[in-house]
């Protein structure tokens, strides 16, 4: 694969074994349980010998045709973590890419900073751009290490190794030269100084993320989310043509919201994703790993930051420079991860749905590989059926919201292989969605099934310059 091209190199010899079809309506002929596919054959002779009603239809290699020379863009919703493992496979093939995150996450160092500090959440943000950031020279990686760097759950542990690092007498910043340290350092300075400001609070320094430190600090001195991104983006070394984005652009603190279908309001992301009474230890969101929701998710919303009911929902606005790059991305990708607490949140925003609605290109959701506590008991379907709902505002204000079938928001479904939620091929037909395609997967001891990165990003490389190609 040609570095930089989004998509194989027009001179390669291998043979993708995934078939992709035109974003059109399939021919009622074909039934929905032949629509799950990947072609088993390592060259065009043997897959051309498979018996198969795909294979009647028009299909276009992307390796059969000249790649176009400009290289494509994404827009990805996601969360700060699950698709972190396929950021770096992504980078190789292209960095035009638009990644919006929500910035509601109270849990972990992020939930102490807006405690104290108030503000937004920065810590999915501030996981992106570290996974985005440079690593060619060994002081990018120095840079890398330090920002990335956690300190000790032991509280008093925590402190002393944090003043060590804000003094500039900490092994991080071995390797980091004086520009960047001093750079550095004085915003961790600001942020050390803006809480002993706080006098009437105590910080907990516990499992505290030094980037997360540095973004907070460089946020509250500019009073400006977008310049602390500007700030670590360039710090960091991050491709200036990939975007991280908050799907807010706010200087205040943001609360997300949960209904029930019971009836049950459950406020703040971690309550709703992954309750910890309050601990500090790093966050396991397994199912099987606390108690389970008393009914399913109805919706999120957001709500005011002492709000505690539907009367308190409010409606922030979704950030410019999203729906700009929304109108002019190349592919539009729901990544896998907490479907209702990291992806839905940038979903329920007024334009977002508008926006994503009117384009006719590809438009692929990845799917998770287990349940989690906010999806337990959802098939492939159930999940399409949410981020419907979620672009719609089906549960919101009715003036408010839209009527759209799935199908415009919703064109294509990568399914890792082996993984553990239900693909209902007939329901997703149902939906308007026809393609839905298997693609490899790996096994983590920590969250089971997941896509193979690799696999992944050739698959969606693929499916894009199909669609340009036509």
């Amino acid at each position: 694969m040609a570095l930089g091209v989004l998509g194989p190199s027009s001179s390669s010899s291998s043979f993708s074994p995934y078939l992709f079809l035109p974003f059109r309506r399939p021919s009622p002929s074909l039934s929905p349980s032949h629509l799950l596919f990947p072609l088993e054959g390592s060259s065009p002779a043997r897959s051309s010998s498979r018996s198969s009603p795909l294979m009647a239809a028009e299909v276009s290699s992307p390796s059969s045709r000249s790649i176009p020379s400009s290289v494509p863009s994404l827009l990805v919703f996601s969360g700060g973590t699950a698709f972190n493992g396929v950021v770096e496979e992504l980078k190789k093939v292209t960095t035009r890419v638009a990644h919006v995150l929500p910035v509601s996450d109270d849990g972990g160092s992020t939930a102490e900073i807006v405690r104290v500090l108030g503000g937004p959440a920065v810590g999915d943000i501030r996981s992106r751009c570290l996974r985005l950031s440079d690593e060619s020279t060994s002081e990018a990686l120095a840079v890398r290490t330090l920002l990335g760097h956690r300190l000790p759950l032991d509280s008093s542990e925590a402190k002393l190794e944090w003043y060590k690092i804000v003094e500039g007498e900490h092994s991080l910043w071995d390797g980091v030269s004086r520009p960047y340290r001093e750079t550095i350092r004085a915003f961790l300075a600001y942020f050390q100084n803006q809480i002993l400001r706080r006098s009437d609070e105590s910080f907990c320094f516990s499992n505290g993320s030094i980037g997360n430190f540095f973004f907070a600090g460089a946020r509250i001195f500019f009073q400006s989310l977008d310049a602390a991104i500007f700030l670590f983006s360039r710090v960091s070394e991050i491709p200036r043509e990939s975007l991280v984005l908050p799907v807010i652009s706010t200087n205040d603190r943001l609360t997300l919201g949960c209904e029930l279908w019971d009836g049950t309001i459950i406020r703040g992301q971690n309550e709703i994703s992954h309750p910890t009474n309050g601990r500090t230890e790093p966050i396991n969101k397994d199912s099987a790993s606390c108690s389970a929701l008393p009914s399913r998710i109805r919706r999120v919303f957001y709500m005011s930051s002492e709000g505690s009911n539907l009367l308190h929902e409010v409606f922030p606005e979704a950030n410019p420079t999203v729906l700009e790059q929304l109108s002019k991305v190349d592919c539009i990708v729901y990544a896998m991860g907490s479907l209702y607490t990291s992806i839905c949140p940038s979903l329920v925003l007024h334009g977002i749905g508008e926006s994503i609605a009117s384009r006719a290109i590809p438009k692929v959701l990845l799917l998770n590989g287990s349940h989690d506590r906010e999806t337990a008991g959802l098939s492939a379907s159930g999940f399409v059926t949410a981020i419907t709902d979620a672009l719609n505002r089906t549960y919101g204000d009715p003036v408010k919201s839209l009527k759209n079938p799935p199908s415009d928001y919703i064109n294509a479904l990568l399914v890792p292989r082996d993984g553990r939620v239900p693909v209902d091929i007939e329901c997703l037909a149902a939906q308007g969605i026809f393609r839905a395609v298997n693609v490899d997967s790996l096994r983590d001891p920590k969250v089971g099934i997941i896509f193979d990165p690799k696999s992944l990003i050739n698959v969606l490389t693929n499916l894009v310059c199909e669609q340009r190609l036509l």
